[in-house]
């Protein structure tokens, strides 16, 4: 479609194909066209970013803590700091010109970085990692709260809903950055482990920590309801298409 809106998806050697698959399909799904930033694209940002029209921010290893300031915990697995430097120059261009920034897993908690704030390097419990004791890695399940009156409530037409879960690492509210603004939040943490965040600052940059992308067919309606959050995303990209 010559006039689908220029979704940049953000890609690294670390990124399995059939995940990669995943964020494409569910950008074409909502009328999108993908635009691959893979390794090639590290320095171009500058370059590139003005032929955008959104940004998308993958999941994938963890963020090096040194990209933030910290030292590294015993906990930390694998990292790239060329990753982080080329997801966060991308994340700077297209905050500069203002364009949708849709963050995922991973991407999450860069935009935190990205921002200013730091991680939580570790979850001591279990219970939001992927079940790597279980052949294909299923994902874990909790339930978020959002709040009222935000781009992510508004993009779901609800305010709690149940979501998978596979990470280790975490924004917490005192590591959250100032420029940003919590949106959601795990049950099972009260209001300490920050699940969506959206800037304060521009017209619709959402992060979300679950897995938005992955079709869980087991979970009858999370695949249907997730669609929804892809759907405005592009919609807004879309905005600045016309």
């Amino acid at each position: 479609m010559a006039d689908a809106p220029r979704i940049g998806v953000t890609n690294w050697s670390d990124v399995a194909p059939e995940a990669l698959d995943r964020y494409w399909a569910r950008v074409r799904e909502a009328g999108g066209e993908v635009v691959d930033l893979a390794e090639a694209a590290a320095g171009r940002a500058p370059e590139l970013t003005p032929s955008l029209d959104a940004l998308m921010l993958t999941g994938g290893i963890d963020v090096d803590p040194a990209t933030y300031g910290a030292e590294r915990h015993v906990k930390v697995k694998e990292t790239s700091p060329a990753r982080d430097a080329m997801e966060l120059a991308f994340l700077e261009e297209a905050l500069r010109r203002d364009i949708p920034v849709l963050a995922i897993c991973r991407g999450h908690q860069v935009m935190n970085v990205g921002f200013g704030g730091t991680l939580l390097q570790h979850i001591d419990s279990g219970e939001h990692r992927a079940d790597f004791a279980t052949p294909g890695y299923p994902s874990r399940w909790h339930r978020v709260r959002l709040n009222d009156g935000t781009r992510l409530s508004a993009a779901y037409g609800a305010t709690g809903f149940t979501v998978n879960s596979r990470h280790h690492q975490a924004v917490t509210l005192d590591r959250l950055a100032s420029g940003l603004r919590p949106i959601a939040f795990a049950d099972d943490h009260g209001t300490d482990l920050v699940e969506g965040s959206e800037s304060e600052q521009h017209r619709w940059v959402v992060s979300v920590q679950w897995h938005p992308e992955r079709p869980e067919a087991h979970e009858a309606g999370f695949a249907p309801l997730m669609r929804r959050l892809f759907d405005a995303f592009v919609a807004e990209a879309r905005k600045i298409r016309a």
